[in-house]
């Protein structure tokens, strides 16, 4: 499937502060990669998981963060199509997609459908799109073809059994010393919690969807 891939952006700022960085990107522009030194890691496990608000956004930050020190970030998302439907049939882009563009080494692959997943019956498509997006990770942690591996809402497809419990295991399983995997998405199975390094869980306290009834908005949810 065809990523969203990462490229350099534009190095118009004149901060000292981000001088290292425009640097790095003049020197890559029409390479599509950084020159920044890929530092050795440690990588680990870290699951975030929970009904609150917030759970994609946090590896997005913790991608974007590895991938301002030239670690090579690949994003699979087990639950989202390149566009969102929003009623009606209307389409719109998720913001990430838009913004990781202008990131070096951050590639997003989306393996989901934008029409909504029976949980109880899921189409045989969805399952088919999902053991995709577990083929790709399988492949780039076998590859060794990044340094973070996002798997998003990974812990949702398994709950939908769209994928095995026995495979997201196996991942955990196969992943090098070198390579962090973050894994969001609710429904973490106690498996998963306990082969983690770390666990967050995301607690919804208030949430305006409830209080004022308001519908995913733009820049925030999607």
């Amino acid at each position: 499937m065809e990523g969203i891939q990462g490229r350099p952006a534009c190095d118009s700022r004149q901060c000292s502060g981000w001088a290292t960085c425009c640097a790095s990107r003049k020197a890559a522009k029409g390479t599509g990669e950084s020159t920044l030194r890929r530092p050795k890691i440690a990588g680990k496990v870290q699951v975030y998981t929970g009904n609150g608000k917030g759970k994609t956004t946090c590896a997005l930050g913790a991608g974007l963060r590895a991938a301002g020190h030239g670690l090579r970030v690949l994003m699979i998302c087990f639950m989202k199509a390149k566009v969102a439907e929003r009623g009606a049939g209307t389409e719109v882009n998720y913001g990430e997609f838009s913004s990781i563009q202008r990131v070096p080494n951050f590639t997003i692959i989306p393996v989901g459908r934008s029409s909504f997943v029976d949980k109880e019956n899921p189409d045989p498509i969805d399952i088919k799109m999902a053991q995709e997006g577990l083929r790709l990770a399988q492949e780039a942690l076998q590859g060794h073809k990044c340094d973070v591996l996002i798997l998003d809402e990974i812990n949702v497809a398994v709950e939908w059994r769209l994928i095995s419990l026995e495979d997201q295991l196996d991942l955990i399983r196969m992943k090098p010393d070198d390579v962090e995997v973050i894994m969001t998405g609710r429904y973490a199975r106690p498996e998963i919690i306990e082969a983690a390094d770390l666990v967050t869980e995301m607690k919804e306290i208030k949430h305006y969807y409830s209080t004022e009834k308001l519908l995913a908005r733009r820049g925030f949810e999607f």
